[in-house]
């Protein structure tokens, strides 16, 4: 092979690798937010802890166990429905993965959601209460995708607007368990 066929010929491997470099879908986002209460940790979890109620949260209108009657505390099996508090009353649908009220914490995933509703695919998160010194620490975390799965997003289903999305869910939750029981000093 002669030099410039040898330099033609990497300069387009190397164009072809760029090429397949930019070309990959979105990353994993992740977000965690965390307060501390001026209550016990049993006093929050017993708030908190049941998958079947989120009446703690303001933008939750009502929860739901589907089918009607189902337990809220089986793993992989228990799925609630949350109406929003919104006009048009939209939903999201979320299955139990994991729960511990020993440790109090449980974790779920989000299975059915309009994008329009929350901007994000894939999410996966965990509600838990700690104890810090006597009081709750309550920590909301979660991982998952943007609305939108390939290159070039509009800005209503990119990595911004999906980490806002769930970062204003935590942070209304949040500060609602903080007005019920009090933020620690």
């Amino acid at each position: 092979m002669r030099k410039t066929q040898l330099v033609a010929a990497t300069l387009g491997a190397v164009m072809a690798m760029t090429g397949i470099a930019s070309a990959h879908g979105p990353s994993r986002l992740k977000t965690e937010q965390s307060v501390v209460l001026d209550a016990t940790p049993a006093e929050v979890w017993e708030v908190i802890g049941q998958f079947d109620d989120m009446s703690w949260h303001p933008a939750v209108a009502s929860t739901a166990m589907t089918p009607e009657g189902a337990a809220a505390d089986v793993p992989d099996e228990s799925t609630r429905v949350l109406t929003l508090a919104a006009e048009g009353d939209p939903t999201i649908t979320e299955q139990l993965m994991a729960i511990d009220d020993d440790k109090m914490s449980y974790k779920y995933m989000i299975t059915e959601v309009d994008t329009a509703v929350l901007p994000v695919t894939n999410y996966s998160s965990t509600l838990m209460v700690k104890d810090k010194d006597g009081q709750a620490e309550v920590t909301w975390k979660g991982g998952f995708y943007r609305g939108f799965p390939n290159n070039d997003p509009p800005a209503e289903l990119n990595d911004d607007a999906a980490i806002a999305g769930v970062d204003g869910i935590y942070k209304a939750g949040l500060d609602a368990l903080a007005e019920r029981f009090g933020k620690a000093e």
